[in-house]
């Protein structure tokens, strides 16, 4: 052999094994994830985080906003061409008024030229019902209110998945279970789930029809199926979470419905995203990766995946959780859409309805009794005590109805201020009920599924009642400390109470109003609340002593 052969030889054989490693080298996958948007288009407001300069002390940053968000995504995305960007539901309602006025076909336009690919479904997805969270999907023109200036909203170009949400009638899924993305030729699943108890915290029409089930058992019955297609990556999103005592890129005492889910699910599950509880988190559970990107936009999670080309799975992960800062370039796209948004919304959102002494807030007391809490409980009992059909008595409204703050500028409450804190266009009624059924109805606060986080409803003027928190659940409330106008509430005597009709039919897992008997509707919430800050100039914070806490 010529030495100019030998030369060819060990530079083929060179070549070759370079191919070969090539082969063999690990593919490297990037995803960027996001939770619980709530079409915040526009800054939300604050991230309270660990103090860089003293661990001891906590400080807040100015994060969120799709301009802001859109750009950190463009930037992460180019560190690696293969990429998703995927989310853990409830993008949209419970909006701010810039987004739900139009019906939060502006969150999905802005979601789809981020480049959004994938989203499981949120509780608050099925806010306006099954159609409406179709049309969000398909696209098409809303059935009461048309286009927006006359142009057909085309829908979301993302992929929404329900693996768990089940049309009874068909017997299939309300939307695709999962999709398989390849990436240099390696298959990953992203399977999409929202909570099985949807049904107890959405309005129950929108949800006739549909089987909510349960979220380990759906993703265990999957796993077949992908492997049969040759799938061993597979990343869970799932609209449910849990809560940690550490800063948003910690795991620290983890807790929480999301944690018992992920422990139950088949060992081929390597990711887990993760959202519904607006905590942030980055865990290892039970050897998978389990994130959760705070709410609003505030947070992005960017998840590093390497995959063996051989065996097709996982062999290496990582995750971090970033603040999405307002101190980087604006998005201009997103501003444009946002601006053109704005001019409609303006207006309305700007105009003034009233005007209080101090911050309303929607934070509890020791006995989670709010200042906002009351005012909106008095707002509903006004409207409906002297009508003729009303009669109210007392109203009950349920916390998580209460989304924000209202923080008046100059001492002013502008409607898109009490918009923010009613979102949701909850209509009014009143119902007759036992006093056994209030007591009950106030027991239940602690009950049926809201045991971790109990939900105390916010009572009206008039109305008052002790509840013992050493006490078990059932028990903690007694019927003889339950108060109308300074008298005992009798057990077998009737009473007209004001509701929403979230709560109504049981929503929150209150289930003894579905005893109510004589419903008469009203308006809505916020139309409601508008009425009284227009009567009672200004509004001012109460005392606090409807409801009582001892022990």
């Amino acid at each position: 052999m010529t030495r100019r052969s030998m030369l060819v030889l060990v530079l083929a054989l060179g070549l070759g094994a370079c191919a070969s490693a090539a082969q063999n080298a690990p593919v490297e996958v990037k995803i960027l994830a996001i939770n619980d948007l709530h079409g915040n288009l526009e800054p939300p407001g604050t991230l309270r985080i660990t103090d860089p300069s003293d661990s001891t002390k906590t400080t807040t940053v100015n994060a969120g906003g799709v301009e802001y968000l859109a750009t950190l995504v463009r930037t992460l995305r180019a560190k690696n061409p293969n990429n998703i960007t995927v989310a853990a539901g409830d993008l949209i309602g419970a909006s701010p008024l810039l987004s739900s006025l139009f019906k939060d076909e502006p969150t999905i336009e802005a979601l789809n030229m981020m480049g959004l690919d994938l989203s499981s479904v949120g509780n608050h997805e099925f806010d306006e019902g099954k159609d409406e969270l179709l049309r969000m999907q398909n696209g098409g023109c809303h059935p009461v209110n048309g286009c927006r200036n006359s142009e057909r909203f085309e829908g979301a170009k993302f992929k929404y998945l329900a693996a768990n949400v089940v049309d009874t009638m068909t017997g299939k899924t309300l939307f695709p279970p999962y999709q398989i993305r390849s990436f240099n030729g390696i298959p990953v699943a992203f399977i999409g789930m929202t909570l099985k108890g949807t049904p107890a915290v959405v309005i129950q029409a929108g949800v006739v029809g549909l089987d909510f089930r349960d979220e380990a058992d759906t993703v265990n019955r999957l796993i077949p199926e992908l492997k049969a297609q040759g799938v061993e990556a597979i990343v869970v999103l799932i609209h449910e979470g849990g809560v940690q005592t550490g800063d948003y890129n910690e795991c620290k005492g983890m807790s929480g419905e999301v944690v018992d889910i992920v422990r139950q699910f088949d060992k081929a599950v390597d990711v887990v995203v993760s959202g519904h509880s607006h905590a942030s988190y980055n865990c290892t559970i039970d050897g998978r990766l389990v994130t959760s990107a705070s709410s609003f936009g505030r947070v992005l999670t960017e998840i590093d995946l390497k995959l063996d080309p051989r065996t097709r799975d996982v062999i290496a992960m990582n995750a971090v959780n970033t603040i999405v800062r307002n101190d980087i370039p604006q998005d201009l796209d997103q501003s444009a859409l946002i601006e053109r948004v704005s001019a409609i919304v303006g207006p309305l959102e700007n105009r003034v309805v009233g005007s209080a002494t101090a911050i309303l807030s929607n934070a509890g007391n020791s006995a989670r009794e709010s200042s906002l809490g009351d005012i909106i409980a008095d707002a509903m009992l006004e409207a409906t005590r002297d009508a003729p059909v009303g009669k109210a008595q007392i109203a009950f409204m349920n916390p998580g109805g209460i989304r924000a703050s209202i923080t008046p500028a100059g001492g002013q409450v502008t409607y898109g201020q009490i918009f923010a804190t009613q979102p949701f266009g909850n209509s009014v009624l009143t119902m007759s009920v036992l006093g056994s059924d209030i007591h009950d109805l106030l027991e239940q606060q602690w009950a049926g599924g809201n045991e971790a986080t109990p939900r105390v409803l916010q009572v009206s003027s008039g109305f008052s009642y002790t509840w013992d928190a050493a006490k078990p659940p059932g028990q903690r409330v007694d019927p003889t400390g339950i108060r109308l106008n300074g008298a005992v509430v009798v057990p077998g005597d009737r009473y007209r109470i004001a509701v929403n009709d979230f709560i109504a039919p049981g929503g929150d897992n209150f289930t003894v109003l579905r005893r109510g008997t004589d419903p008469v509707g009203f308006g809505t919430d916020v139309d409601l609340l508008e009425r009284y800050f227009k009567e009672h100039v200004p509004v001012a914070p109460g005392p606090l002593n409807r409801i009582r806490r001892v022990n």
